[in-house]
């Protein structure tokens, strides 16, 4: 049986949406193509704009308004840690005409025209460009591990896409850590730069396994989150884990994922207080033994 275009798409990551020429080459007839539009197996988003039901909301939305999925949004349907995305990010060519703006809902790009040769999503290069200049630094910063930690890119990559950016930005470049597990972890990371302390990230502990941070050689941080640390088994797990630290001298303490993120300077001054207080006179020296730095 031949297989529609859509299916073709979903086995080989071709466009999800397409153009009428791309239809009819395909081997739809003009008459087929209307037909599919009415009996609802296809979709017209909009003029010369064609797409298979249950076509992801974001990408429907950008097609619908002429441009492309971008920024958050885009990285965001890769998986990719955004703090948050408040509207559809959109990239348009600049001097678009025939555009009202005000009625499409969205978080509009406005840039030279995308050298994607896909016509409802921007590169993924052109979509961290804009994701930069759309966030603060701390949640721009946790994008970038996350593009890394996926693999979506290496540093080098990652150097060039920036050099078409503004050098105030560069200095991101020079923070990036692609060992970061979730954007909870670069938050973390970025609270204890911002107090001075010695850490390690991905630290191997002999009798308790793989832990996110160890803090001046005494105190482990564990950035739960709620997205992977559910249920009842992974309490059980998480808490043997810390009395297995205690044992052998550690102080394991573990911040909420949505303090990191909205309260990080609550999480500063709570850390601050447990090292003023817990900080051992002296670091003992079989926990110098038990450590080893994670691959």
């Amino acid at each position: 049986m031949t297989q529609t275009p859509f299916e073709l798409a979903r086995q080989h990551f071709v466009p999800t949406v397409f153009t009428r020429e791309e239809l009819r080459a395909a081997g739809y007839s003009s008459r087929q193509i209307t037909d599919a539009v009415k009996d609802g197996s296809m979709l017209r988003l909009r003029r010369d704009r064609y797409a298979q039901p249950g076509l992801d909301r974001e990408v429907a939305h950008a097609a619908r308004i002429g441009g492309r999925l971008t920024c958050l949004s885009l990285l965001r349907l890769l998986g990719v840690f955004v703090l948050k995305v408040d509207a559809v990010h959109v990239h348009l060519e600049r001097n678009r005409s025939r555009f009202r703006g005000r009625e499409t809902g969205a978080r509009i790009h406005w840039s030279l025209p995308s050298a994607s040769q896909l016509s409802h999503v921007t590169l993924l290069s052109e979509a961290i460009c804009h994701s930069v200049k759309c966030q603060d630094p701390r949640a721009s910063l946790a994008t970038l591990d996350s593009v890394l930690q996926h693999g979506l890119l290496t540093p080098g990559e990652l150097e060039v896409i920036f050099r078409s950016l503004a050098p105030r930005y560069r200095v991101l470049l020079t923070l990036v850590d692609p060992t970061a597990g979730s954007g909870p972890e670069t938050f973390m990371r970025l609270i204890l730069r911002t107090m001075g302390l010695r850490f390690e990230t991905q630290v191997d502990v002999d009798g308790v396994g793989r832990v996110d941070f160890v803090v001046e050689g005494w105190l482990i941080i564990e950035c739960d989150s709620k997205a992977f640390h559910e249920g009842w088994d992974k309490q059980v797990e998480d808490r043997n884990r810390d009395i297995a630290a205690a044992r052998i001298g550690y102080v394991t303490v573990r911040p909420l994922a949505s303090d990191l993120l909205y309260r990080p300077q609550e999480v500063q001054a709570a850390l601050k207080d447990v090292i003023e207080r817990l900080r051992p006179s002296g670091l003992r020296a079989q926990l110098r033994k038990t450590v080893r730095r994670g691959a």
